[in-house]
């Protein structure tokens, strides 16, 4: 679903903030990726105040971010993390730098991360097609990883949802922590027969992870999800769900 498919925001789209968080990198292209996506959750949601920052590497700060809504007279946001699982920054250090700002946890509540969300999997099958996918390809969803179980079985299931769109099982490889890696898998599928193999990116934005995937040796690497309507779709449905408490206490 498309987010011009998606119920159009409502009126309240224009009251509460939303303060889009996400990891932070010092590659420029996946800086631009998370402001284009700000960018057009904005243009989606007319009126929406959307701001950004991030947990790590790069500002402003979560704490920078806060402080600046409170001295605008905004003590409070809705606070999604652009994060595609609710890996240790989701979980752990988003909620601590929050706590840290004073922000109360009741004005600046922090929606579930971005995935999985089927959505988000009908767009990692628009970039594998864009890449290039054939009907039959053996299918790999391939992650950066995370230490965090619930997070790798965050990634599971969003590999199932993207299998239901596919037509047939997706593996899933990891770019970084977790096993298999997406090489050693795309080596196993050709091992066992599959004449072709397709690597899914869900990853948000390009930078040192998706590298790797394009040097996995598949024959299609699709491009990191990047900002797709779904995606932007994705943020405002947990924009949406997030900011009617937030209207009903003001």
């Amino acid at each position: 679903m498309t987010a011009s498919a998606r119920e159009s925001p409502p009126a309240l789209l224009r009251q509460v903030p939303l303060l889009l968080v996400a990891h932070g990198s010092r590659n420029p292209a996946a800086d631009a990726v998370v402001r284009g996506l700000a960018a057009a959750a904005a243009v989606s949601g007319p009126g929406l105040d959307v701001r950004v920052c991030y947990v790590d590497v790069r500002g402003p700060t979560v704490g920078e971010a806060v402080a600046e809504l409170v001295a605008q007279g905004r003590p409070g946001a809705v606070v999604a993390p652009a994060f595609l699982a609710a890996g240790y920054h989701v979980r752990t250090d988003l909620p601590e730098q929050l706590r840290r700002a004073g922000a109360d946890p009741d004005r600046f509540p922090v929606t579930p991360a971005l995935g999985p969300d089927r959505g988000l999997a009908v767009a990692a099958f628009d970039r594998l097609r864009a890449a290039g996918h054939r009907r039959g390809d053996a299918v790999v969803l391939a992650a950066a990883g995370s230490s965090d179980p619930g997070a790798v079985s965050q990634v599971r299931r969003a590999a199932r949802m993207l299998g239901t769109v596919v037509g047939r099982r997706v593996r899933v490889g990891f770019a970084a922590t977790g096993h298999p890696g997406v090489g050693a898998l795309v080596d196993g599928l050709r091992r066992s027969g599959e004449s072709r193999v397709a690597v899914a990116s869900w990853l948000l934005a390009p930078g040192v992870f998706q590298e790797r995937l394009r040097a996995s040796g598949a024959d299609v690497v699709a491009e990191p999800l990047g900002v797709h309507p779904d995606v932007v779709g994705a943020v405002l449905d947990r924009y949406r769900a997030a900011s009617f408490p937030l209207e009903r206490a003001a």
